[in-house]
């Protein structure tokens, strides 16, 4: 079972549950007339993470994207289909560029988004391009997704359904947390399998570019006819700065908790068993600031996402540690994070003497890759939700396949690296 979710008031939720096959279409109906008549966007699950719909062919609704997620007007939108004739019909009378024909075949409807060239009398709202001759184009896999744009009858511009530079949403609650009181409607099909957002590609250059990487892998694209050859084209720490981006996920930062990250990458040594002594005695200082309050001994809470190499804590030292769930997520009875395949640890952080000096809050993403990356958004927004000022994650393998989208995006999400 699924939950339709209503705005009734900028302080109020309601939940309705809806069988998200058959019965589902009641909802979906409801939601796809919003967006035909109302500017404000609707929520809705892809298989990659939640989107943030709104008609792509009326500058007011997609205005409400913007405003709803505080997100710079020069950042472009992706351009979400339901089959490949919706597509066409935006594309001036052209046909789907030839290049993109082996990556169609093989990946859509999926978690990949290609730029199409933009025509001069584009039916898109002009905010959906932020100014680009093209714009870029996904279909998702999901079936409620399709069916919602299907039933719209119109392309849905769709971001990541959460507030600007936050952690992306992987669930229907993670969009509640970001935007209640600024949308209406959140359509909730469960937590989403891939847990990144979708790989962007340009084909309309030569050599063929990997703007983003996503829930594609770039030695999945290379197996392609014509694709061979692609390069990437994107950078893990920002933009320049002086060029408009080409892609979503290009020029600002993105993905940050509140608290303050500090990624070890897999290359460094120092940092293969576990947090440095340095780190460590970092970890058991008081809260930053603590000393200019009235209370000197403010403690601070620290996080310890675990990947491929970290044991439990990372090396810091804890007493017992007990199951710990965030006031958002609890479920009567159930110690796991619903949705997720991790459970949050929690215990008191101690000296090497045994004297607490704050709390621990402990994560194991495990060792596959895929399972990484669907846990990695909903981890870091776990920690913030139970107060950790302070993350540490131990980064992986980043050459080729989805590994280099999860540490693409705990690169833009980290105030430190260690390398």
């Amino acid at each position: 079972m699924g939950h339709f979710t209503v705005l009734q008031g900028p302080e109020r939720l309601e939940t309705f549950q809806v069988d998200t096959t058959h019965e589902a279409y009641p909802a979906i109906e409801e939601a796809a007339s919003h967006l035909c008549e109302r500017d404000t966007p609707v929520a809705f699950p892809t298989e990659t993470v939640y989107g943030l719909g709104a008609d792509a062919t009326r500058s007011a609704s997609v205005r409400g994207i913007y405003a709803a997620k505080n997100r710079p007007a020069d950042n472009p939108l992706i351009v979400h289909v339901s089959d490949l004739d919706m597509l066409k019909s935006y594309l001036g009378g052209d046909d789907i560029p030839k290049k993109y024909q082996p990556l169609i075949e093989r990946f859509w409807p999926g978690p990949l988004t290609m730029l199409m060239p933009n025509p001069e009398d584009s039916r898109l709202a002009p905010e959906v391009t932020a100014g680009l001759k093209s714009f870029g184009a996904r279909m998702p896999s999901t079936s409620l997704a399709l069916s919602l744009i299907k039933l719209t009858g119109r392309p849905l511009a769709a971001p990541s359904a959460n507030a600007s530079t936050k952690p992306s949403p992987t669930m229907a609650q993670h969009v509640k947390y970001d935007l209640d009181g600024r949308i209406e409607l959140i359509l909730d099909g469960g937590p989403c399998e891939v847990g990144v957002e979708s790989t962007v590609v340009d084909g309309l250059c030569d050599p063929p570019a990997l703007l983003r990487p996503g829930g594609i892998g770039i030695d999945e694209l290379r197996k392609c006819p014509g694709w061979e050859n692609v390069v990437k084209a994107y950078k893990d720490q920002g933009h320049d700065g002086k060029t408009a981006p080409r892609a979503p996920g290009m020029k600002y930062k993105h993905y940050s908790p509140t608290a303050r990250v500090i990624l070890y990458e897999a290359s460094c040594a120092d940092g293969s068993g576990g947090i440095t002594a340095a780190d460590a005695e970092r970890a058991l200082s008081p809260e930053d600031g603590a000393a200019d309050t009235c209370n000197a001994n403010v403690m601070r809470k620290v996080g310890v996402i675990r990947t491929k190499r970290w044991t439990q804590v990372a090396g810091l030292h804890s007493n017992q540690l007990s199951p710990a769930v965030s006031k958002e997520d609890a479920r009567d009875g159930d110690d796991q994070q619903p949705g997720t395949s991790y459970q949050v640890l929690q215990g008191e952080l101690v000296s090497a003497n045994g004297e607490v000096r704050g709390g621990l809050l402990d994560i194991d993403l495990g060792r596959e890759t895929r399972g990484i990356a669907q846990g990695l958004f909903s981890a870091l927004r776990e920690l913030d939700q139970l107060g950790a000022s302070m993350i540490f994650v131990d980064g992986i393998d980043d050459e080729l396949d989805i590994a280099g989208a999860v540490m693409n995006r705990l690169r833009k999400a980290a105030s430190e690296i260690r390398v």
